[in-house]
């Protein structure tokens, strides 16, 4: 039976680079030692670091006046390092609250600094996204801090912010699903462990003005201008989720690249949300059609009581990790990050249909 893993973090890795980094795995380029084992300093492993970068460069159309670091540390620690790194003690920075994880990060930038959230969808539930008009920078703003896909609530952007101030994103969701405009903002950064690899790493993409060193009494291993020095090599880095990001690289332009991922992942999507609307209320999806997430799906069943049943006979039927985030207090998600394939979609709705039909 084909196991179908909609889990959103860590998330499913493309089989093929699977089986490639199993055959590796002990004998990495004939050098009879695991990537896992060479120094990071070492010609060997400063070339695969060198050629994932050029990877993700091409596939995202990265600027040559940006900066692409491999940290530690996930996403979770950017919500303290953007501040320390972009805005002076006390300056005010800007952010837009649209679910769990923009609010942990303004929670975050609050314990470094003046935060003003200029624009929120509290109002809707956190069902849907501003209006483009609403989002205005304030005076004198260092950045402004949005996350275009909220993996918990299942709400996307369908537009990007336009500020005359740093625009920085927590692409952490959704990068490499889809094309997206890098010369826009002044700063990404995205975990790994939806889209690129292995947990344990995150990518910053950063705009070299902005540049000029963390404030005073920040760690080296925060600072993005140390870190952009040292090749993201001030410290041993985590080389076995960055080789392995490589390997995702390679398979994404074997593909064709982030457009035919935006097609692939457009028409999972649409699959499932279709099969979800025409349920006749049987499963249910809240977010406003404009914020549907084409990674992240929630949806509810119209008698909750149902869950433990739908989740049991779903992982009997090779269906796994479809419970929703317990901050979302329950439901379903289905993660269609791009490893899975549409078969996986088709699987889960025809396994929707039948659930249905045996309990509607």
């Amino acid at each position: 039976m084909t196991v179908y893993n909609f889990c959103a973090g860590p998330a499913m890795l493309p089989r093929a680079v699977l089986e490639t980094v199993q055959a590796e795995l002990i004998d990495w380029q004939g050098s009879g030692v695991s990537v896992m084992e060479v120094s990071h300093r070492g010609a060997a492993f400063q070339a695969c670091a060198a050629a994932a970068e050029q990877d993700l460069r091409d596939l995202l159309s990265i600027p040559d006046h940006y900066r692409v670091l491999f940290l530690h540390g996930g996403a979770t620690l950017q919500f303290a390092a953007v501040p320390l790194n972009l805005a002076a003690p006390g300056a005010t920075v800007d952010y837009v609250d649209t679910g769990i994880w923009s609010g942990k990060a303004i929670a975050e930038a609050r314990r470094h600094g003046a935060v003003n959230v200029v624009a929120s969808s509290a109002a809707t539930g956190y069902r849907d996204v501003p209006d483009a008009d609403a989002i205005h920078a304030t005076a004198g703003a260092r950045y402004l801090h949005y996350t275009p896909n909220e993996t918990i609530g299942g709400v996307e952007f369908p537009y990007v912010p336009a500020v005359n101030v740093p625009l920085v994103a927590d692409l952490s969701s959704t990068i490499l699903s889809r094309p997206f405009d890098v010369a826009a903002h002044g700063l990404i950064y995205a975990g790994a462990q939806k889209n690129i690899g292995p947990a344990g790493l995150c990518v910053v993409i950063v705009r070299e003005d902005l540049l000029h060193g963390a404030r005073a009494g920040t760690s080296p291993v925060m600072d993005y201008t140390i870190e952009a020095r040292e090749s993201s090599m001030l410290n041993t880095p985590p080389t076995f989720a960055w080789y392995l990001a490589g390997k995702v690289f390679q398979w994404l332009k074997a593909q064709g690249g982030v457009a035919v991922m935006a097609e692939r992942n457009a028409a999972k999507a649409g699959h499932l949300y279709a099969a979800i609307d025409g349920s006749g209320g049987f499963y249910r999806n809240d977010v406003a059609p404009r914020a549907r997430s084409r990674m992240n799906v929630p949806f509810l069943l119209q008698d909750p009581a149902l869950e433990p049943a739908f989740f049991a006979e779903a992982r009997e039927a090779g269906l796994i990790n479809l419970e929703g985030h317990r901050l979302a207090g329950g439901g379903m998600r289905a993660s269609l990050y791009n490893a899975m394939p549409l078969e996986g979609v088709i699987t889960l709705t025809d396994f929707m249909h039948d659930f249905k039909r045996r309990k509607g």
